[in-house]
């Protein structure tokens, strides 16, 4: 996120690292990246640098409807990544920092959580950003490791299931356009675009069931997959990449992962076959690309029918919902997806 979160005082993230972790920080400064979580850079007295996340409860569908359900989501989520690390042998995953008693996050309010990371000094990408062919080889290869490793995990982690994430606050948002909506300055404006676009937004729902339908009756084993392997979640460091960002961590077919590489056809994704021996599933790419832009759409329209204020985040979230209707009535025209790799879903 670009702005912090206007309510939550800094002085508990220092009290919390001091009691939590044992770390006595010297500077901290406010990350602006990102969308969804916020960021802070620690420097500690003696030196070390971390990298802090705190994760709004409130904006994480995905993991559960309400805050305590979310938190268990979230506490699940780092539990598979510490295992994927140390259990799994995988060094291109970036687990937490365990808290002294080991715990990966500790809750600050009941709106807020703190976890902590290594710093990686390295060089981070964004989303949008274009892959060469040999930084898109190394991360299908990276990809493969990862799904075939999901025989490590002990711990329960989400299933992914075949539902879409905010789907029943979409639903009522598109029940509820015909009087204002109030929650803040974009209300109205997303809802005057939801309307004009609901008739290509309702096709793409229906269109995305009967897809989630046909994946889940092919019977294909889950994996456990990151969620968003975009440039955004990649940091180059010491040559390789590291894969951060594992809140949307769950078991799903690979393609909830794979559909980012897909380039029109399954050939361009014969490494990930011939490393995993899995067949890429044309459906459940489609699938998954249709769902990244109906969730995203079902996370503003969330935003805007709640309270909110104008800063940097809201702007850009109002006009990532321009862009997913864009998308919706485009496909909706000329009968495909029309999504490509790595195009950016709010410039």
């Amino acid at each position: 996120m670009n702005t912090p979160p206007a309510d939550l005082d800094e002085t508990e993230l220092v009290r919390l690292l001091a009691g939590g972790w044992g770390l006595d920080v010297g500077v901290l400064r406010y990350l602006p990246r990102g969308f969804g979580s916020h960021h802070w850079l620690a420097d500690m007295d003696g030196g070390t640098r971390y990298f802090l996340t705190v994760d709004d409860l409130d904006t994480k569908p995905w993991l559960g409807p309400d805050r305590d359900s979310t938190l268990s989501g979230l506490t699940a989520a780092l539990e598979a990544v510490l295992a994927l690390h140390h259990q799994g042998g995988l060094a291109f995953v970036v687990p937490p920092v365990p808290t002294r008693d080991g715990k990966t996050l500790r809750r600050i309010t009941s709106r807020y959580t703190l976890s902590v990371f290594p710093y990686i000094d390295g060089g981070g990408g964004a989303w949008g950003e274009h892959l060469s062919e040999a930084d898109r080889d190394e991360l299908v290869r990276l990809l493969a490791d990862l799904h075939l490793a999901t025989r490590v995990l002990a711990s329960p982690v989400r299933s992914c299931g075949d539902g879409l994430a905010g789907r029943a606050q979409l639903d009522a948002a598109l029940r509820d356009l015909d009087r204002p909506w109030t929650g803040g300055p974009f209300s109205e404006p997303a809802r005057r675009s939801l309307a004009a676009g609901a008739e290509a937004v309702l096709a793409g729902l229906a269109a995305r069931d009967d897809l989630a339908a046909e994946v889940a009756g092919s019977g294909a084993e889950p994996v456990i997959t990151h969620g968003e392997p975009h440039p955004g979640n990649l940091i180059r460091a010491q040559g390789r990449f590291r894969l951060v960002d594992w809140d949307t961590v769950g078991l799903a077919p690979p393609e909830r992962d794979l559909w980012m590489l897909h380039q029109g056809t399954t050939q361009s994704l014969t490494p990930y076959s011939e490393a995993t021996g899995r067949v890429v599933d044309e459906t459940a790419i489609a699938l998954y690309r249709l769902s990244w832009t109906l969730g995203d759409l079902a996370l503003y329209v969330a935003l805007f029918r709640s309270h909110h204020e104008r800063t940097e985040d809201t702007e850009k979230a109002r006009r990532g919902v321009t862009n997913c209707i864009r998308r919706l009535e485009r496909r909706a025209t000329e009968g495909q997806d029309v999504l490509v790799p790595w195009e950016s879903p709010a410039p």
